[in-house]
C-alpha cells in the first residue's frame, strides 16, 4: 500500500509559478511509476506528466510542455510538480497518482494507476 498527500497548491496569478509535492508513504516509491493528472470543474481527469518506475522517462502533455517540470526525490520520497507561466486553463483539481509496474514508458490513463491522494487545488486568476 502507498499513500500519497499533495501539498503545494494555491491562488497565483497568471504567469506564475506553483510547485506541487506528492510525499509517498508505506512503502518507497522506487518501483512506482508516478504521474499528475488534473480535473477541472465539469470535466475529466486528464494526464499532465509521468514518470517511469526507473526515472529514466518522462512525458508530459503537449499543453503543459515548456513550463511544467516533474521531478522526484528518492530520500524523501517525494515527486515534484514545477509549473511556470501558469495560465487560467490551468485551474484544476491536481492529483498525484502511482502504480508499481516496471514499465519503460509512460501510461497516461488514469485507470493505469492504482494510488492517487486526495488533490490539491489550484486556481489561477487572469
Amino acid at each position: 500500500q502507498v499513500q500519497l498527500v499533495e501539498s503545494g497548491g494555491g491562488l497565483v496569478q497568471a504567469g506564475g509559478s506553483l510547485r506541487l509535492s506528492c510525499a509517498a508513504s508505506g512503502r518507497t516509491f522506487n518501483s512506482y511509476a508516478m504521474a499528475w493528472f488534473r480535473q477541472a470543474p465539469g470535466k475529466e481527469r486528464e494526464f499532465v506528466v509521468g514518470i517511469n518506475w526507473a526515472g529514466s522517462s518522462t512525458d508530459y502533455a503537449d499543453s503543459v510542455k515548456g513550463r511544467f517540470t516533474i521531478s522526484s526525490d528518492s530520500a524523501k520520497n517525494t515527486v515534484y510538480l514545477q509549473m511556470n507561466s501558469l495560465k487560467p486553463e490551468n485551474t484544476a483539481d491536481y492529483y498525484c497518482e502511482a502504480v508499481r509496474k516496471y514499465r519503460d514508458y509512460v501510461s497516461h490513463g488514469s485507470q493505469d494507476y492504482d494510488y492517487w491522494g486526495q488533490g490539491t487545488q489550484v486556481t489561477v486568476s487572469s
